[in-house]
């Protein structure tokens, strides 16, 4: 049987879009190869939003045309959003490459490879025949949790952001076939699904005038899904967060009380620059209404430093946000140019030396946030989803609470199962603690003999 190994790079939408090329793979026949050495196939899919992917992804063919050159059989493929910037530019780059694919192409794929792998075709696909990546065959990396693709492509117009040149303007799933498809996950044993889409929450007006629907309505119908006890979805815009979707999320019992909500700036004046469509009192409003609506709710984001003509004093006003919202969690990102964007031929850059002072501020003053608020679950009992052993003590377990917070426990459980564990200590990205169980009069009685009650 010929083997095939894929390496992703980049967001949650590509680790769904590599579930789908493996699966697609495995229905032509090829078996999966722990290693890109050992693969008759090679597959990379792609990101290029942030250089650091793209300075990765060049180590990596270099090593792969290492390996043709010793095997010539040997067929590499890059897919993703890096590809479908470069398109045939990418042969010359790397002429190694037998196929390049873009992310709205992956059902291609198999018509360039041929049965078993073999006939290959050079060449690429653009975007003029898209189509959902979750409409292909799946390969799950996880029995109890799965992706689910809602939308691909993206409306917006941010100035730094490369996404729709690459993934092409926004287009919805139908409700009936993204319910199809988590039915169908729940009835495997899925208790856990994450909605995507590039701009998750304004999912359903393309349908217009078909269709009249929202997200709001498509995570009530998702909650009513026998066997879904958790729903995530990622990743919003603030400037789409509206109330049907904040009532959804306050009254659906399997919608967890965890939001990724992009600030990206704290500076009003840097966000109408990004073309974000919000300022920054609009963003606190919401992060204010949101935490009033759904208890215990945590949030997340993300937040570029050193965008064109960011100033200390608008430095200043990002620190300020931050620390007001108080974020559970926060990606970090130091501004990097995308060629095609219209930020990459702004003014005044600022030096790169300057954007990592402040990025040590910024994350020194995140983690302490995120520390002190996990310190405070220090005592409570959480709900955890247990995903395996942990990846660093394999004596412990390791899982998630419905605010998505890493939590590793002794204890003994299935993975996939659900179970309360008592919160002992706590760092700025994980919790550590005990797994406890409950006898018919309410006492806790933790693995260690110790007890308290409900």
């Amino acid at each position: 049987m010929r083997r095939y190994h894929v390496t992703t790079f980049g967001c949650q939408m590509n680790a769904h879009d590599s579930e789908r090329i493996k699966g697609l793979l495995e229905d032509l026949g090829l078996g999966e190869a722990p290693t890109s050495e050992e693969a008759d196939v090679v597959v990379f899919n792609t990101c290029t939003i942030r250089e650091k992917p793209d300075t990765k992804l060049a180590a990596y063919l270099g090593e792969a045309a290492a390996s043709k050159r010793r095997d010539p059989s040997k067929v590499i493929a890059v897919g993703g959003c890096y590809a479908e910037a470069q398109q045939e530019r990418l042969f010359n780059l790397y002429p190694d490459v037998d196929v390049a694919f873009g992310p709205g192409s992956i059902a291609h794929l198999g018509d360039w490879l041929g049965a078993g792998g073999v006939g290959v075709a050079r060449g690429r696909f653009g975007l003029d025949d898209r189509a959902f990546a979750a409409e292909l065959p799946q390969h799950g990396e996880r029995t109890h949790q799965a992706w689910v693709q809602v939308s691909m492509g993206c409306n917006s117009t941010c100035s730094y952001c490369i996404v729709p040149s690459v993934r092409g303007r926004e287009q919805s799933r139908r409700p009936g076939d993204i319910l199809a498809e988590v039915t169908n996950l729940a009835a495997t044993g899925v208790r856990e699904i994450t909605l995507l889409g590039q701009n998750v929450n304004s999912w359903g007006r393309d349908l217009l005038p078909d269709i009249h629907t929202e997200f709001g309505e498509l995570l009530r119908a998702c909650d009513e899904v026998d066997g879904i006890e958790r729903i995530r979805f990622t990743s919003p815009h603030p400037k789409d967060f509206r109330e049907p979707v904040i009532a959804a999320m306050a009254e659906c019992s399997a919608v967890c009380e965890q939001i990724h909500l992009p600030l990206q700036s704290g500076s009003s004046r840097v966000l109408k620059a990004m073309r974000r469509t919000y300022d920054r009192d609009r963003y606190i409003a919401l992060a204010h209404k949101l935490r009033d609506r759904i208890p215990d709710v945590a949030l997340g984001t993300d937040i570029i430093v050193g965008f064109p003509g960011e100033t200390d004093a608008d430095f200043e006003e990002t620190l300020a946000v931050v620390a007001e919202v108080g974020f559970e969690s926060a990606f970090t990102f130091v501004y990097s140019p995308r060629s095609g964007t219209d930020a990459a031929v702004m003014d005044d850059q600022v030096p790169h030396e300057l954007k990592i002072e402040r990025m040590e501020r910024l994350v020194e003053l995140t983690q302490s946030i995120a520390k002190a608020k996990n310190e405070a679950r220090i005592g409570r009992i959480e709900e955890v989803l247990v995903e395996g052993p942990s990846r660093t003590d394999e004596t412990q377990l390791r899982g998630r609470t419905r605010r998505n917070t890493t939590v590793n426990f002794t204890g003994t459980a299935a993975s996939g199962t659900l179970v309360d564990v008592s919160i002992e200590s706590a760092t700025s990205t994980t919790l550590r603690g005990r797994r406890v169980t409950a006898d018919n009069d309410g006492v806790i009685t933790g693995t260690t003999g110790r007890s308290g009650r409900l």
